[in-house]
């Protein structure tokens, strides 16, 4: 019942994160929809780590494979918090709009950050069985 009780945490704090991004988007003072391309960044940035984890066996120590995958996930990660701020940089989007994407962006990782604190062991309730 633990594992119910976090899925649906995580999903209430990814719904809060992604209120954040629309809202950097569509307010009408904002109007602009250029920071949605983080949605991307979203999608890619634990495909690293999963492909880590299936192709590493080692789980006592560091190994190369598990540490490139740390780092490509961390460059992901920055390349998220680096697009709003060169759009707005830019002046293609206002700086509350990349206050409101920047907040989403962190309730977004943290709520990934969550996911794999909550799902990543390898007990009974685990992300691989699905």
């Amino acid at each position: 019942m633990a594992g119910i009780k976090a899925l649906v945490g995580l999903s209430f704090s990814g719904a809060i994160g992604l209120t954040f991004l629309l809202l950097g988007c569509a307010l009408e003072q904002y109007g602009v929809y250029w920071p949605l391309f983080v949605l991307i960044f979203y999608i890619l940035s634990p495909i690293p780590t999963f492909i880590s984890r299936r192709v590493c066996e080692d789980d006592s120590s560091s190994n190369a494979c598990r540490e490139l995958a740390y780092f490509l996930t961390t460059g992901i990660v920055v390349s998220s918090f680096g697009l709003p701020i060169v759009l707005a940089r830019n002046s293609t989007i206002q700086w509350g709009a990349c206050g409101l994407v920047m907040t989403g962006n962190v309730v977004i990782f943290l709520t990934i950050l969550g996911f794999f604190v909550v799902f990543g062991g390898g007990d009974d309730f685990s992300w691989e069985q699905w």
